[in-house]
């Protein structure tokens, strides 16, 4: 974890030099507030995070151009908190001000036309709207796709998240091709022991042919034991995947010792998280009912 109430003392101190010598509306003081921001949506308090955001592009809007670009990733970051928050009509909002400025500074295929589409992706996907989703990814990929230089990871990623709005939409067929397009992009482009590739083995697993799933979600676990810390909620995850597998498979027995080892790790790690918490529960609700081997 990093040290973030000495990252925080280093950017106050920093800022407090800066207002001394510095016009009070300069660039720089923006930059701060910005990595102040940041530190902030680190830990997760996204109302402080929003405060310095705020501070950050009141400064741009008076330093810079209305369509300059540093202008359009406040506007990002800014609804990336509103997201984190679950104010989805905010973030939407922020998130298409930065792409109303990226369209007119841009030529319409340059590749960071994609990040706003992605955002506005991510936002329809949180609210369950699929088939906005899927339209914002494609345009998306169609600029990805397009691009002088590709960007092969960000093509990845972006096939990913089309998979997973086609798994949400239980889609199941379509949403194994984009993680399999996605797979063996990132397969090419990434070291073998990638925690981005036990993310993309983990979804494969999922898409219910029960020998495949054990097999993928087993490859996704030992990638993150190598790349991850001991306590990593991702690690926790994993084996959380694998208790899934094993209740879906009736081995009970074996569906506890994984899920017994996920909230072992989410204990350690100081999980808080209400979503695995209930998921959990409710594995551990239906593995019982089917009785515990002594």
């Amino acid at each position: 974890m990093g040290d973030y109430s000495k990252a925080l003392e280093l950017y106050e101190k920093s800022i407090e030099i800066k207002k001394k010598a510095l016009p009070q509306n300069h660039r720089s003081l923006a930059t701060s507030y910005d990595n102040i921001a940041a530190v902030y949506q680190d830990m997760s308090d996204s109302s402080k995070a929003l405060e310095f955001y705020e501070k950050s592009i009141e400064i741009k809007k008076i330093a810079l151009s209305p369509t300059h670009p540093d202008l359009a990733t406040s506007y990002s970051n800014i609804g990336k908190v509103y997201e984190n928050m679950g104010d989805y009509a905010k973030a939407l909002e922020f998130h298409e001000k930065s792409l109303t400025i990226r369209e007119k500074a841009l030529p319409p295929n340059h590749p960071d036309l994609a990040t706003p589409y992605n955002n506005n992706a991510g936002v329809y996907l949180e609210m369950a709207d699929y088939s906005k989703a899927l339209e914002s990814y494609e345009k998306s990929i169609k600029i990805l796709e397009k691009a002088v230089r590709l960007n092969y990871l960000s093509l990845a990623t972006c096939y990913n998240n089309i998979g997973v709005v086609y798994a949400n939409m239980a889609d199941y067929s379509k949403a194994l091709e984009f993680y399999e397009k996605s797979m063996d992009i990132k397969k090419i482009s990434m070291p073998a022991n990638h925690p981005d590739l036990a993310t993309s083995y983990n979804n494969i697993a999922g898409m219910g042919d029960y020998s495949k799933a054990l097999e993928f979600s087993e490859k996704g676990l030992q990638i993150r034991e190598k790349a991850l810390s001991t306590n990593h909620p991702d690690l926790a995850n994993s084996c959380g995947n694998i208790g899934q597998v094993y209740k879906n498979m009736g081995d009970n027995l074996k569906a506890i010792q994984s899920y017994e080892k996920s909230i072992e790790i989410k204990k350690v790690a100081g999980s808080k998280s209400p979503r695995f918490g209930y998921f959990l529960q409710q594995d551990w609700s239906s593995v019982l009912r089917h009785g515990r081997p002594l």
